[in-house]
């Protein structure tokens, strides 16, 4: 195994498990709306591109074949998606949201009502590490010639992909920053109706 993909298996579990594992030891302490919105993101994930882009399911490639055998090993096909979701839902979901917060002085109003202000930064946050993810972490699985399946939020599939920049060589793609401009705003709304309904 080399030293990247050491890398990547370490950074995709500690990204999936950290937050969940702290959700599980303060969930008492946590407002339930917390809880909930970390269920929902989750499921929008997972449901929105994360099994699609896995198993490939609509003029795609798996997981599998778009990756080395080590990274098959150490993160199966099978638990791909999940923690993939776990760590969209914990680290980049809710841990964008509280990055949010701090950088509005800890303003509790902007789960209160839409704040333009706490919406960029959120939405800054979403695009800025799904850059990051698509040029540091999985650039080998996301490289010309391993095709993505279409998926509800990818709406454009493989069909219209155009490269939107490219730095050092790894290129950044249309399909794979989709899910990430389309997400934040509803995970933003969510945050605030469910923080209204508690």
């Amino acid at each position: 195994m080399s030293f990247e993909e050491i890398r990547v298996v370490c950074v995709v579990y500690v990204s999936a498990l950290a937050p969940l594992i702290y959700l599980i030891y303060k969930r008492d302490t946590l407002p339930t709306s917390v809880l909930s919105l970390y269920a929902c993101i989750f499921i929008a994930c997972a449901f929105g591109w994360e099994l699609w882009f896995t198993y490939g399911w609509v003029d795609g490639d798996p997981v599998n074949i778009r990756r080395s055998a080590a990274l098959n090993t150490w993160l199966p096909q099978n638990i791909n998606w999940l923690m993939n979701s776990l760590a969209d839902a914990g680290t980049i979901g809710l841990g964008g949201l509280y990055l949010t917060w701090l950088l509005c002085s800890r303003d509790n109003a902007i789960f209160i009502r839409w704040s333009w202000r706490a919406f960029s930064i959120f939405m800054l946050w979403c695009i800025a590490q799904n850059i990051g993810v698509e040029m540091f972490l999985y650039h080998d699985q996301l490289a010309q010639g391993k095709i993505l399946s279409w998926a509800p939020l990818a709406p454009f599939g493989s069909y219209y992909n155009p490269e939107l920049f490219s730095f050092n060589g790894r290129r950044i793609m249309f399909q794979t920053q989709i899910p990430w401009i389309i997400l934040p705003a509803i995970i933003y709304k969510g945050a605030i109706f469910l923080n209204k309904e508690k």
